[in-house]
């Protein structure tokens, strides 16, 4: 339901739940973002989304129900298709027996949605608002299998010989079952979270999967007769070449689900079976999340907020590709995003556009790289710069320079910790004593999977794999439980794990979490649901600039940082296996090789 700026105004002074007083910070804050006044009242937490629907529905005089989803019979429920049902937030959760339908939409005022749903459904309908969250709820009761509904919309296609067969445009038209398929392989990627589907031509069969939490999960073979027209469907999506096959191709489109606009951007390579699509999912609407909410906390958090109360210096985040490191990036960007402030990026390619912040694309044809690109920026004159990666001597030398000039730098490189990154800027020939006198701070991140809160196990760990956790997280002898059980305190200070029982004590580590095999409904009985940052920030310390100009190993600066406090990636790790948010596999899983 979007309500308008003015409308939320009069609805929350109305009700008695903010001032003007209360109000004007607010107001400030939209204007400044770009956002609504709505998400940013909500992002307060000055009301809940249920509270404010309710708030709106007596406002408007509109009739407001909140649903369970158990009491909707499935034949009600199926009285609209599930694709409109999703497509419009509307789910129909009643019909008396004169015939009376009872429609719930988080959004009555689309007259669009609701007349189309009228000629759908026919004869008298009743409609009312509902929270967002709650039709949601409810939508779920659909229950769709994607390899169901698949084989239905192309099952005149299995009956085929299974050849490739030349497409035409009646294959790739709007209503044609391949249209459909597309569309239901996004709809599902997007329901379950996915972050990239992958279409892959086998010798037999066309392979569909996606990547959910960092995981690849195969959810479809479909009939090798249908890769011709599934991929020349996504370059007319793309804007791309559909007779060209023999060359790699980029490109990217647009689609709403559920009321939110979603970003595809498309990759296609010619391999031995054919063509292989790859789409990475892009939520347009998602809003920069805090750092706390990332995962970072204690002393790595305070490194972080002083490096970037900085006039000027470089900050670096390094990790391998799909680590999170862009979303570090802009969850600090959005936190120096003030009307005072000229922020600009390079960026391959933009994934998420910030209000206020003029973002650039590389161009590699056009002669825009990232060299290229951040000297253009400097004449913009910027205060902050974030340029996407460091990749070659030529950006790693413009980079420092502007630190140097008074710019605050922002950059990632791909390395396997912290530590190792100050010697790969001695490896892309800047000097040593410039980098000990530019990089304020140096961040080493992976994702883990998040357990499901709501079916995580919690059990006794044997005495001989709390041994082994104590060699394999190299733990220092003497102090090792109290050392863990000093961090967990601090981590449950900063909220982390919720309200989760204390795991450890001064001489033993008493539980640890696991997965369930199993899952439930809420995980897609995975035993995982989302993800969480690790974390270890090196702060450059005296002694650490020291080291740098005297040429020090990797190894030599990150026992120097460790000795000064850092917490190491494994550390912050095994905080969070403690707290219950994520498991010693899933930890050890992407922290071996750093």
């Amino acid at each position: 339901m979007r309500i308008l700026n003015h409308t939320v105004v009069k609805i929350l002074k109305r009700y008695r739940i903010a001032t003007d007083e209360q109000l004007q910070p607010l107001l400030d804050e939209a204007e400044r973002s770009g956002r609504s006044l709505q998400d940013v009242v909500l992002d307060a937490k000055l009301v809940s989304e249920t509270e404010l629907t309710k708030l709106f529905a007596d406002y408007a005089d509109i009739p407001y129900v909140e649903i369970d989803p158990r009491d909707i019979p499935s034949e009600v429920l199926n009285r609209i298709p599930e694709r409109i049902a999703r497509q419009y937030n509307a789910v129909i959760f009643q019909v008396d027996e004169d015939g009376l339908v009872h429609l719930a939409m988080d959004d009555p005022d689309d007259v669009q949605a609701t007349n189309f749903i009228e000629k759908q459904v026919g004869g008298n309908i009743r409609i009312y608002i509902a929270s967002h969250d709650n039709i949601l709820q409810c939508l779920e009761n659909y229950r769709g299998d994607v390899n169901q509904e698949l084989n239905e919309v192309i099952d005149v296609q299995r009956e085929d010989d299974g050849s490739d067969q030349q497409v035409s445009e009646a294959d790739v038209a709007e209503d044609s079952p391949i249209a459909q398929t597309v569309n239901l392989l996004l709809e599902y990627a997007i329901r379950s979270q996915a972050s990239d589907i992958h279409i892959e031509p086998r010798e037999n069969f066309v392979q569909v999967r996606y990547r959910i939490d960092g995981v690849l999960k195969e959810v479809n073979q479909l009939p090798r007769n249908v890769l011709g027209a599934l991929v020349s469907r996504i370059k007319i999506l793309s804007n791309l070449k559909i007779d060209e096959r023999r060359v790699p191709q980029d490109g990217r489109f647009k689609i709403k689900v559920a009321g939110k606009q979603y970003a595809l951007r498309v990759s296609t390579l010619p391999i031995a079976d054919g063509e292989k699509v790859v789409m990475r999912v892009l939520d347009e609407s998602n809003q920069a999340i805090s750092l706390e909410q990332l995962g970072y906390w204690g002393r790595s958090l305070a490194i972080i907020n002083n490096a970037i109360a900085e006039p000027n210096g470089m900050i670096l985040v390094t990790g391998p590709t799909g680590s999170g490191k862009s979303t570090s990036l802009f969850s600090v960007l959005n936190m120096l995003n003030t009307p005072d402030v000229n922020i600009s990026t390079i960026e391959d390619p933009v994934e998420y556009k910030i209000p206020g912040v003029n973002q650039t694309q590389t161009n590699a044809k056009a002669g825009m790289t990232f060299a290229s690109g951040l000297r253009a920026l400097l004449r913009q004159d910027p205060n902050i710069i974030m340029v996407g990666e460091i990749r070659d001597g030529e950006t790693a030398n413009l980079g420092v320079q502007a630190a140097l000039t008074g710019h605050l730098v922002f950059s990632t490189l791909h390395t396997n910790n912290a530590a190792t990154c100050l010697p790969r800027l001695l490896d892309m020939g800047i000097e040593p004593f410039l980098i000990a006198s530019t990089v304020k701070a140096v961040v080493g991140q992976r994702l883990v999977r998040r357990l499901c809160m709501n079916c995580r196990q919690v059990y006794e760990p044997e005495q001989n794999e709390i041994n082994e956790i104590v060699k394999l997280f190299n733990l220092k002898p003497g102090q090792t439980f109290a050392y863990i059980h000093e961090l967990e305190l601090q981590a449950i200070q900063q909220k982390v794990g919720g309200d989760t029982p204390l795991s450890t004590s001064e001489q033993t580590i008493i539980q640890l979490w696991r997965a369930n095999p199993e899952g439930c409904d809420e995980c897609g009985h995975t035993g995982f649901k989302g993800r969480v940052g690790i974390y270890e920030v090196l702060d450059m310390s005296r002694e650490i600039q020291t080291m740098i100009t005297k040429n020090a190993t990797s190894d030599e600066i990150q026992d120097q940082a460790i000795s000064e406090g850092m917490i190491t990636m494994q550390a912050d790790g095994l905080v969070k296996t403690l707290r219950g948010n994520t498991t010693l596999d899933e930890v050890l899983r992407v922290t071996r090789e750093s």
